[in-house]
């Protein structure tokens, strides 16, 4: 068992730290305050390579897979969880159409993405269905035009980098929206501009600020045979599981980054004739956060590692979602300890404490809320899918 990273993954690492250190770093403030999208930090991440991290070579990407994106965006979430979103967003869109999209698809949507020409989302949460994803709405009937075609409609919400999406994976029902039945579930490529789509809301939102949500609706847009992925519940299922390392990676990148500043915070900030750092309380707090975050790192490697095996099937779900699960919590607990550390201080805005804080909440919520991925886990023990005999 070895746990150390090769050379390339290093290399990798070193580039993205840097890069995360002298860009990212000095922005991640003013993005938060802006709330604009920060293009200029984009263009750094394709002049890096970064974009195409986990999309194989012969599709233009470097073919690092999940782990070489989970190790980019720890190192660019220490500082703007809104950066580690940016690149989350190269596999979220992309991964139903690696997993499950023909050759021609492929083709014709990795490249793009990988280049850093063109940019996707994931439209699957709905205003009455988030975590009950059997319960959307949205649905496709037969176009009466084209033969294999579709006319889709509904709203999507809550749509990360919709705003800057070139083109968009949908899933929806193919049969009656009052179904539940896991069969009834499709998947199709839907382009930006085409006749029928409109963003017409962008929320305003606690944290992660930069990249905006928005909803999508979709009027009778023409989905052509080419478009459609298919799939259903099945391929939502394994898209979302193999996100769960790249989600986790969020959240240790965010811990780190909170618990690095408050900890030096503390080493300099004087009281009672020594410095915080210097009472036991204060380096036990410390101890117990810097631990869970190993914790979680192993955890998350470990599920990028499955993931990249092709692992992401129903027997391997306790792994991957205790990676997403752990993290996320270790994120929230790490953020409000910083926080805590800087006392008044880490209530301002003049410290980054408070914008941890804020970001720390989504990562408990998106791609599965903490709750669904304990029952994930949970259902997989009771299933024997993780048993230690």
């Amino acid at each position: 068992m070895d746990f150390e990273l090769n050379d390339e993954l290093l290399g990798l690492q070193a580039v993205v730290r840097r890069l995360a250190q002298d860009k990212i770093k000095p922005r991640a403030r003013e993005i938060d305050l802006s709330g604009e999208y920060p293009q200029d930090i984009f263009e750094e991440f394709a002049r890096a390579e970064l974009l195409g991290l986990c999309i194989p070579e012969e599709y233009g990407g470097s073919g690092a897979g999940i782990l070489g994106l989970t190790l980019a965006i720890e190192e660019v979430t220490k500082y703007s969880n809104v950066l580690g979103l940016m690149l989350l967003l190269t596999r979220l869109p992309t991964g139903p159409v690696m997993i499950a999209g023909t050759e021609e698809q492929k083709r014709a949507y990795l490249p793009g993405i990988a280049s850093g020409q063109r940019r996707a989302s994931f439209c699957l949460s709905e205003p009455g269905a988030g975590s009950d994803v059997a319960g959307m709405t949205t649905r496709v009937v037969p176009d009466p035009d084209v033969e294999g075609g579709y006319l889709l409609s509904g709203t999507k919400c809550w749509i990360s980098g919709a705003m800057q999406a070139d083109w968009f994976v949908v899933f929806a029902k193919t049969g009656d929206p009052a179904s539940r039945h896991h069969g009834d579930i499709g998947c199709f490529i839907v382009e930006a501009d085409q006749e029928g789509l409109s963003r017409p809301r962008v929320d305003h939102k606690m944290g992660v600020k930069g990249i905006d949500t928005a909803d999508v609706v979709f009027d009778r847009v023409k989905v052509a045979p080419a478009q459609v992925i298919g799939g259903g519940f099945r391929l939502i299922m394994q898209s979302l599981n193999a996100m769960r390392p790249i989600v986790a990676a969020r959240g240790i990148g965010l811990a780190e980054g909170a618990l690095m500043y408050a900890t030096q915070y503390v080493k300099n900030r004087p009281a009672f004739a020594q410095t915080i750092a210097d009472f036991q309380g204060i380096q036990w707090e410390i101890a117990k956060c810097a631990t869970e975050i190993e914790a979680a790192r192993l955890l998350t490697y470990r599920a990028a590692w499955l993931a990249d095996q092709g692992k992401f099937t129903k027997e391997y779900v306790p792994q991957l979602s205790m990676a997403k699960y752990y993290a996320s919590e270790v994120a929230v607990k790490t953020s409000g300890l910083a926080v805590q550390l800087l006392g008044a201080a880490g209530y301002m805005e003049e410290h980054p404490t408070e914008m941890y804080y804020r970001d720390a909440r989504q990562l408990t919520i998106v791609e599965g809320t903490s709750q669904v991925q304990l029952g994930l886990i949970g259902r997989g023990v009771v299933a024997n899918d993780l048993w230690w005999d």
